[in-house]
């Protein structure tokens, strides 16, 4: 709830904010939608598991959720490097920002992510049709349909499928980071050289949400998906895979909130439009947004 409501605010709030009609706030739109389809797709069946007390997916559903979650995780990560070009030129290049970004471009890069991570997941899920079910393994030791489970269903020769999500999650995941990294690398060589102090902490304060968010996301992704695990006991893999996939989404909107004062305006704003005047509901907004919100 934390998570589909928080995500829903903010993209509420940017639509009804003409000061966030902006292409950042664009990429924050379909990274909050992605959001909450990427709990949405794990977060309901573990609840409903924990409900019946019994932890049983049918095969099709199992295998569209790991497509569902594989290909929401590979679009993250293309949109979050889309987020931080567009900062680089903002900051690096801000004369030339207007001509070298429009509407046109920033729709482009956001349907390119969308199309090449469910195409790209699709082409993997495609591999495991041919291979045959083993028969005497019903059972993963996870509380979703992650890769790694759902290879172990099937039996016969699933190197392929190894090297081929190997290979796709370095052009999806890898190929974004260093692209983030070097966004940044350069902004952070650009700020640094701003002769008065406002300047860089405004220059600062646009992108701190945006690099909270890029740790924990990709933080998460290389604890469960690059380190070594061999010696990681499953529990804690699996926490570790919680952080991902529940904690991870639900804080995000926090930090949006609470480290971007034109995304707290806009909440509050938007607070005041859909609340009544004089209604114990507004009044616990303000007790909540007072800390955050200047009045």
């Amino acid at each position: 709830m934390v998570t589909v409501g928080g995500n829903t605010l903010i993209v509420l709030a940017v639509a009804t904010s003409r000061a966030l009609h902006t292409h950042m706030y664009f990429f924050l739109c379909h990274f909050s939608l992605l959001e909450t389809g990427y709990t949405s797709n794990i977060t309901p069946q573990l609840l409903w598991s924990f409900l019946e007390g019994r932890g049983t997916i049918s095969l099709v559903s199992c295998l569209v959720q790991f497509y569902t979650f594989a290909s929401l995780a590979a679009i993250g990560c293309l949109l979050l490097s889309a987020m931080s070009y567009d900062r680089y030129l903002a900051i690096c290049h801000p004369l030339h920002y207007p001509a070298l970004t429009s509407t046109w471009l920033c729709g482009c890069l956001a349907a390119g992510a969308w199309i090449s991570g469910f195409s790209l997941s699709a082409f993997t899920l495609a591999l495991a049709a041919p291979l045959p079910l083993c028969l005497g393994r019903r059972e993963m030791d996870h509380y979703f349909c992650d890769f790694a489970p759902v290879v172990g269903l099937f039996c016969g020769d699933v190197g392929v499928m190894w090297g081929t999500r190997a290979s796709i999650s370095g052009f999806l995941t890898l190929g974004p980071f260093l692209l983030i990294v070097a966004s940044y690398a350069s902004l952070l060589r650009t700020v640094l050289q701003i002769p008065s102090s406002h300047g860089r902490q405004k220059a600062f304060s646009t992108c701190s949400s945006h690099l909270s968010v890029v740790r924990m996301f990709y933080g998460t992704l290389i604890v469960v998906y690059v380190a070594p695990t061999e010696h990681m006991a499953p529990l804690l893999r699996k926490a570790f895979s919680v952080l991902s996939t529940v904690f991870t989404p639900m804080v995000n909107p926090i930090i949006y909130s609470l480290k971007n004062q034109e995304v707290k305006g806009a909440l509050h704003r938007l607070w005041g439009q859909l609340i009544p005047r004089h209604t114990p509901l507004r009044r616990i907004g303000q007790l909540l947004t007072c800390s955050w919100i200047p009045a």
